[in-house]
This record gives structure tokens, C-alpha cells and sequence, in this order.
């Protein structure tokens, strides 16, 4: 909804008309017209009888008898005279003809035009948001200074006149160098009100409380500000030189009000408030900001605030330190949530500058006694002196904590979600996913704090080599962390199922046997490479298990040595020799992913669940192949306990949990397991046999056995390549795999062209296996981006976007690891994958490659967010389903 309402938006301000307008004589009193609908139908009044179109056009142009002594009219536009003969004016047909758009807030209040088509302006601040009461004495409401002794000033939104009043006390304290950086992502515009200039924001009538956001892609706010400006002159010209705002959105007492707009000298836009100063002040700077309100900044907002580092030679390590720092103030709206980001922003520039180590005060008493959340923990395990740069942040966040505290704020909202013991929907949202959101919105900004002082740690002695963007693209790593911030379902209770909240669902219901396999193998789409000692299936049972290695270790076979990987990320179970997963009950079909960070941590869960089904000795309510039974499952064994009784029958079976996503590239350390699980096998067995299975033995199973043919074939030597064949068929190019982006990478690499053409054959001779399944991962990137033409909802628009460039992403990857396993053959693969992809790959740009992946054959780069590391690496299925557990 809210991208549909920035498309809205970037429509009304390309088809912003200009209304051109002459006078004779300064025009003090211009013509008003009726609204919009009611001009359309005069309009049609005028064509049908000309005789009278004196009086028709005054009509129609609402202009009062008492003025119009006639209208002449000719092919450009009417034209008006008045009866005292001293103004003569010409109203356009652009008028007439403008696609303006009127409204009203409820049917007591007056209809008037809209700004932007849609939009009613309102007071950008009441005075009940001044908690700090400080709008009187300072000029601008919650005005504050930081703690310590830094010169840090945070604001909410003054009018012209409480600006000048903030920057002539500022500037009476002494402060040689002022930095005004607004935040703001919305646009304001200053309206003349007496002797000052009130700020005015645009908001929707749905919620006027809240200002317009999301509109970066759009349009810059300063173009939103002119545009607004232009329309608000353009429609005082149609209403006598007034247009109608609100101030009283609570009671809409005396609503709306009446503003006076005669030019556009009574409109001011916010750089225009802001930049003017600079002529009276000439160590005054100002620079805007675009924060969200809700979240983390984008990179970009980090690059931006580095850009104002670099601009400022007071703010370099190289300054003049005989000279004080120069004053820096932060301004949005109310002054509280992105004032206070930019505080903690400027509070760690600070003290790099100043190179002093904060001294333990009691008042972080209680914020060190708050456990940190375990990807907070992950991250500063990582970083380069992740302890100093936590403790710097924390002292920051508290420094400037007289507004609002942000960690306190990730506590407060996850105190809230737990304390929900029946989850329940207000308009239409669940309470419980509000706060989830509100909550790891607030963990993601800390986060990003976190990553940000170790972006200035790293690279402010060395003058901003890097950007904050470039930076992260080199530690990539830091966006598969933050991909993964909801590890809830480790600690859901393991009582689901008996409680009833979710519900056991057999793999026959969700697998089909599309191969034909079951009947001999007693397990789903088991098949095997050509040539090679790769298997794959789905999820098989005791039974099968015990079948497969059974066949696999007969005269025929003869495998001694035998590695079996399961994929799944799923709990699995098996009950009465059928094996489960639990799922939500309205969401049969949507996987309960488990974000492990040690496979121990599976079993774990899985132990419990199978102890709680066994304790209760209860019928319990299970989807089979067709229908809900209930069922008494006396039997449950784990994943891993079925592989341990095997054991003891066949000593050379080794079984791993490596899990992988559905549909999502693997992450960087699985190709290092799954590596070092072959090479370890291989180097005492040759002939070694390796299994895979997911759910159903397709997207994941298919991964792993590609990645498998890939090592293999560098151990005992490729097969022949063949020519490749001449494709006349609908989008060719691409079921070869020649994407625009996936032949940038190809060029890059070194014998790129080989390194594809490999993949490219692992890929057919995997999917020769599966023929009926009709899966083959360089047709699915294509058919995935054409099916988004079709999606019948926004949602699933998403999804088939997503879906195409993580499959594309894939792609990418199979390329990067065969590259990989020629070039670090020589050293028989000492180096992990992960830390070649980090000391060289990433080095090389590739990271950049995929942080702005997309299909630029189809569509304008960076078209969509999902084409960026950020959001396509995250886990959408934890923020999908009902929240069960706790946040760690």
C-alpha cells in the first residue's frame, strides 16, 4: 500500500500543471473557480449553447456578476473585464483543464482543492509534542543539549522566526561553527502567518496525525516542497488568494483555517529557511538528511552523513585541534526519534574526534545489566574491538537519551509483544506482529549504530577511503547477520503440538511423488547423477533410510563410505514410521524455518518435541495425505536418532545436518561444510557415495547435488564439454543463463566463460535426473521474472520477485564456487570459500554486483529494494508467520 501511494505521488507531481495567467494591472482580486467536477459540467454547459456564453463562463469561472461587466472570448482563453473598467485578467484553459483534485475531510467541513491530488496540509507541530517547553524561551520545541560537554543540540521543527531565535542563542554562546543538519524525509513548506512562517506538512486523510514517508524514490523532498508550493499559489489563484489548511486535527474546532497566498513570496520551502542564514552567518552550514521515521537509515543516509564529515574540515582528523569542535544540531519533527539518531551519529564522530575513552558513569548501571540480543552478540564477535565499539555506542545512546532512550525503546516494545497471551487485531493487524515489528525495528537501528562506529573505527584515520556503502559490500558478512535477527523459534515452547496451536503434518500430504520412486525406495524423488556418486530424495523415513543404504552397499554398488547430508531447516519427527514437520494450521503449505547457529541445536529442539508428544499420551490431530485424522503416536523417533540406529548396521555412514533456505542462494559457510565433508570423505574413499534431502527432494536437494557434481568433478577430472547447441525458442538467451548481470560476473572472473559453461553442464546433467519434476534452475530464473506480470495481488508480485532474483542469485553463486575450486585447487582448499569470497571476491566487487542484482534487460536498475544485500538477505518467513517464541 504504501509503494502504491508513492506511485500515486510521483504521478501527481510529473503531471503538476502549470497554470499560466496574465493581468493588465496586478490582479489583487483573481477569479475563484468552483471545484473541479462542477467545472466539468459547465464546461459541457459553454459548448452546448454558445449563444450565451457570456454567462455561461461566468458561471463557470465562479466569478461574481458585480465584476465581470463581459467576457470576450477567443482560441487562447477567456477573457475578463471588470464593470469599474480597471482590471482585465485571462483565465487559461489550463484551468479548466487541470486534473486538480478536490475533497473534503468529513461532510461537515468545506471541499477544497488537494495538494498533490490527495493530500490536506496540517500544522506540522502542536504544542502539547513540546515536552520540553522549550519553543519560548529557545524558539523551537524539545530543545536540548547532549550530556558531557560535547556541543550537541537536538530540535523538533521551528517556525521561521523560532529558527532564527535557536541560531542567534546559539550563536551569543560563542559557538564559532554551526552544523544544522535537518532529518527530515517529508516535505515541509512555511506558510506566512502574521510575522512569521508557520511549517506546514501534507497528509493523507486516513491518518492525519502521520507525515507522508517512503518517498525517496519518488521524488527528493525539496522537489515534493516546490511542487507543493507552486500548486498552493495555483489554487489561492482560484479562490480569491486563500487556501484552506488545519491546526486543530483533534477537535477541528474553527477547521479549516484560512490562509491569505498571494504569491509565492508567502510560501516558503525548507531550504529556503535554512540556507538563507549562511549570508549572516558565514560559518553556518546546513544539510538535510532524508531519515525515515520508522527503522534503520538506508546506506545511502550513512553516505550522505559521511559526505557532511567530508565537506567539513572541522570535522576531519586532520583539524586544527587548538580550535573547539564546531556546534552540530539535529532537527525533525518533534525533535525525539531521528533528532536523537542523529544525536548518537554525531556523539560518535564526536569522540573520535576527541579521542578520549568515556568513563563508566553510574546511569549505564541498568543499561549494561540488559542482556544483548544474540545477534548483537554475533556481531561484536566479529568486528575488530567489538567490545570498545559496543561500549562507545551504548555510551552515546545514553549521552543523548533525554528524548528518547533507543535501546530502552527495543526492551520496552519486546516487553509489550510478550506480554500478548491471546494475540488481537486492531484495524485489521495483529497486535502482537505490531510490536514484533516496532521491536526489531529499534534492534535493527542499534544494529546499525553498532556497524556504523565500526565503519568510522575503520576508516575515519583513513579520510573515508571507503563509503559506508562500499564498506559493507566488503564485509558482506554483516547482512547475513542481520538477515537473521528473529531467532524466536528457538525457544518456542515444544508444547505446540499437544496444545493444539500447531499441527503435525505428514510428508506425504506435502510431497509428491513425482518421480515414481516411493513404491520401490519408500521414499519421494530419489534419483541419482549420471556417472557420479550423487544422490538425492526427499525426506525419507526409518524404513527408507534403511532401503536406500541397503541399496546403496550392495555387490552392484558396493559403497562402503557413505555421507549423508539432510538440508531442511524444519523440525522433523518421526511418528509411528511416518515422518512429520509441524506447521501452522491455516498455513499448511509455508515451512516453520529454524535459524540455527550449530546443527546440535535441531536435535535439541526436535528432542523436546518428540519427549512432549510422548508425555502427553494424547490423540493429537495430524494431516495425512488427504484429510485430518487423529492419531496416537506411540513411536517417535529423531532425524538423528534414526541415523544413529544405522550406524550400528553400516560404520561407514556419516550423517550431517547442513540446512539450507528454500529457493535462496546457500550461504557462504555451507559450501565450506559441505567442502570439507566431501574432502574428508574422499581422501580415505574415492568411490564415496553422498545423499541429499530436503522436504521433497527438489529445490534444496538439487543445490546441494549441483555443488556435489561440481567437487567431484574436480577430484576425479570434467567430462567432456559439448558444443552448445543453436536454441530457436521464446527467450533463448536466457534458458542459457545469459543474464545481463550473471555475464558481468562471467567477464570479472578469470576464464569466466569456462567457469559458466561448467556450471552450466552441472546444472543439465542434475536436471536430466528429474525430467518430470521440469526443474532447472537457469528456466525457473526466467519464468519466475515473467510471472510477475501476472500476479494477482501485490503479494505475490513480491514473492515472484523475490523468488527470481534469489534464483538468479544462485546462479551467481554455482558460478563463484566453481571459479573458487580452480583457483584455490593448488593449495588444496586451505582457504574456506567464505574467506576467499571475503579476501578476494569481495574485493573484486562482487558483492556490489549483488547488491544491485536485477534484470536490467527488463527494467531500470535498483527498481526495486529486493535488488539490494539488505532486504533480499533477509528471512521474510519468520516475519510471516505468528510469533511463537521469544526474541534472543
Amino acid at each position: 500500500m504504501k509503494k502504491q501511494k508513492a506511485r500515486d505521488i510521483g504521478t501527481a507531481v510529473r503531471s503538476s500543471v502549470k497554470i499560466m495567467g496574465t493581468t493588465a494591472s496586478a490582479g489583487s482580486q483573481p477569479a475563484s473557480v468552483t471545484p473541479t467536477h462542477h467545472i466539468d459540467h459547465q464546461v459541457g454547459d459553454i459548448a452546448e449553447d454558445k449563444r450565451s456564453m457570456s454567462s455561461s463562463s461566468s458561471q463557470a469561472l465562479n466569478i461574481p456578476n458585480s465584476k465581470a461587466k463581459s467576457i470576450i472570448t477567443n482560441k487562447v482563453a477567456p477573457v475578463v473585464i471588470t464593470y469599474n473598467c480597471r482590471e482585465e485578467f485571462q483565465i487559461h484553459d489550463s484551468i479548466l483543464s487541470a486534473n486538480y483534485t478536490v475533497g473534503k475531510i468529513s461532510d461537515t467541513l468545506p471541499e477544497h482543492y488537494l495538494v498533490l491530488g490527495e493530500f490536506f496540509m496540517v500544522q506540522d507541530v502542536n504544542s502539547r509534542a513540546d515536552v520540553l517547553n522549550t519553543t519560548g524561551s529557545y524558539g523551537a520545541p524539545n530543545f536540548r543539549k547532549a550530556k558531557e560537554n560535547y556541543p550537541l543540540f537536538g530540535m523538533g521543527q521551528a517556525s521561521l522566526n523560532g529558527f532564527k531565535q535557536v541560531l542567534q542563542r546559539l550563536e551569543n554562546e560563542a559557538y564559532e561553527e554551526l552544523i544544522f543538519i535537518c532529518v527530515r524525509e517529508e516535505p515541509v513548506v512555511f506558510l506566512r502567518l502574521d510575522k512569521d512562517f508557520i511549517p506546514y506538512t501534507p497528509r493523507r486523510k486516513e491518518n492525519l496525525h502521520e507525515n507522508l514517508h517512503d518517498l525517496r524514490r519518488v521524488a527528493r523532498a525539496e522537489q515534493l516542497e516546490l511542487t507543493i508550493r507552486k500548486e498552493l499559489c495555483d489554487f489561492a489563484k482560484l479562490c480569491e488568494n486563500i487556501f484552506y489548511v488545519y491546526n486543530d486535527i483533534e477537535n477541528f474546532k474553527d477547521e479549516p483555517q484560512h490562509v491569505r497566498i498571494v504569491s509565492e513570496e508567502d510560501i516558503h520551502v525548507t531550504e529556503e529557511v535554512y540556507k538563507r542564514p549562511q549570508f549572516n552567518w558565514s560559518s553556518y552550514r546546513y544539510y538535510r538528511l532524508l531519515l525515515p521515521m520508522e527503522g534503520a537509515p538506508e546506506e545511502e543516509d550513512f553516505d550522505a552523513f559521511v559526505n557532511v564529515l567530508r565537506k567539513s574540515p572541522s570535522l576531519s582528523v586532520l583539524r586544527d585541534r587548538s580550535r573547539p569542535l564546531p556546534a552540530l544540531l539535529f532537527s525533525c519533527q518533534v525533535g525525539v526519534g531521528r533528532t536523537n539518531l542523529g544525536l548518537i551519529l554525531g556523539a560518535l564522530v564526536f569522540h573520535h574526534l576527541h579521542g578520549v575513552q568515556y568513563n563508566t558513569r553510574e546511569e549505564d548501571t541498568l543499561v549494561k545489566q540488559q542482556p544483548e540480543f544474540q545477534v548483537i552478540q554475533n556481531l561484536i564477535s566479529r568486528l575488530p574491538k567489538g567490545q570498545q565499539v559496543l561500549d562507545e555506542v551504548n555510551n552515546s545512546i545514553e549521552m543523548c537519551s533525554e528524548m528518547h532512550n533507543i535501546k530502552d525503546a527495543i526492551y520496552e516494545n519486546k516487553r509489550k509483544m510478550e506480554a500478548i497471551c491471546e494475540d488481537y487485531q486492531i484495524q485489521g493487524s495483529s497486535t502482537k506482529a505490531y510490536f514484533l515489528q516496532r521491536t526489531l525495528q529499534s534492534l535493527e537501528s542499534y544494529f546499525y549504530l553498532i556497524v556504523f562506529n565500526a565503519y568510522l573505527h575503520d576508516q575515519y584515520p583513513q579520510m573515508f577511503g571507503q563509503s559506508f556503502s562500499q564498506w559493507l559490500c566488503v564485509n558482506a558478512w554483516i547482512y547475513r547477520l542481520l538477515g537473521s535477527m528473529n531467532r524466536s523459534e528457538l525457544l518456542a515452547p515444544a508444547s505446540l503440538v499437544t496444545d493444539g496451536t500447531r499441527i503435525l503434518v505428514a510428508s506425504e500430504f506435502l510431497v509428491p511423488d513425482v518421480l515414481g520412486t516411493a513404491k520401490e525406495m519408500r521414499v519421494a524423488n530419489f534419483r541419482r547423477v549420471l556417472k557420479t556418486t550423487v544422490y538425492g530424495m526427499a525426506q525419507p523415513s526409518s524404513e527408507a533410510v534403511s532401503i536406500v543404504l541397503s541399496y546403496l552397499t550392495d555387490e552392484r554398488r558396493r559403497h562402503s563410505s557413505i555421507v549423508w547430508v539432510n538440508l531442511q531447516e524444519e523440525l522433523i519427527l518421526e511418528g509411528n514410521g511416518q515422518m512429520f514437520t509441524s506447521r501452522e494450521p491455516g498455513c499448511l503449505e509455508q515451512p516453520i524455518q529454524v535459524y540455527v547457529q550449530n546443527p546440535q541445536q535441531h536435535e535439541t529442539l526436535e528432542l523436546a518435541l518428540k519427549e512432549d508428544i510422548l508425555r502427553c499420551e494424547k490423540w493429537l490431530e495430524v494431516v495425512l495425505e488427504q484429510e485430518k485424522q487423529m492419531r496416537m503416536l506411540k513411536s517417535c523417533h529423531t532425524v538423528q536418532e534414526v541415523f544413529a540406529k544405522q550406524k550400528s548396521i553400516y560404520p561407514g555412514l556419516t550423517y550431517q545436518r547442513l540446512p539450507i533456505t528454500d529457493c535462496c542462494a546457500p550461504k557462504e559457510e555451507f559450501f565450506d561444510q559441505l567442502l570439507e565433508a566431501m574432502k574428508c570423505s574422499l581422501g580415505e574413499d574415492p568411490s564415496s557415495a553422498f545423499i541429499f534431502n530436503c522436504s521433497d527432494g527438489k529445490d534444496r536437494t538439487t543445490t546441494a547435488m549441483v555443488i556435489a557434481t561440481l567437487t567431484l568433478w574436480h577430484f576425479n577430472g570434467f567430462p567432456d564439454c559439448v558444443d552448445d547447441e543453436i536454441v530457436s525458442v521464446p527467450d533463448a538467451k536466457y534458458t542459457k543463463g545469459e543474464f545481463e548481470v550473471v555475464m558481468q560476473v562471467v567477464r570479472l572472473l578469470p576464464d569466466g566463460h569456462r567457469m559458466k559453461r561448467e556450471v552450466d553442464m552441472a546444472l543439465d546433467i542434475v536436471s536430466e535426473t528429474m525430467t518430470p519434476m521440469h526443474y532447472h534452475l537457469r528456466e525457473i530464473i526466467i519464468c519466475s521474472y515473467k510471472q510477475i506480470k501476472t500476479a494477482k495481488s501485490d503479494a505475490e508480485l513480491q514473492q515472484l520477485r523475490l523468488r527470481s532474483l534469489q534464483y538468479l542469485e544462485r546462479y551467481i553463486y554455482f558460478i563463484l564456487f566453481n571459479s573458487y575450486l580452480h583457483l584455490e585447487k593448488k593449495d588444496s582448499w586451505r582457504r574456506p570459500f567464505s574467506l576467499w569470497m571475503h579476501q578476494v571476491a569481495a574485493r573484486a566487487g562482487i558483492y556490489d554486483f549483488l547488491n544491485q542484482l536485477g534484470f536490467p534487460e527488463f527494467e531500470a536498475p535498483n527498481s526495486c529494494p529486493l535488488a539490494r544485500l539488505r532486504y533480499r538477505w533477509r528471512q521474510y518467513n519468520a516475519y510471516s508467520l505468528p510469533i511463537r517464541g521469544e526474541l534472543i
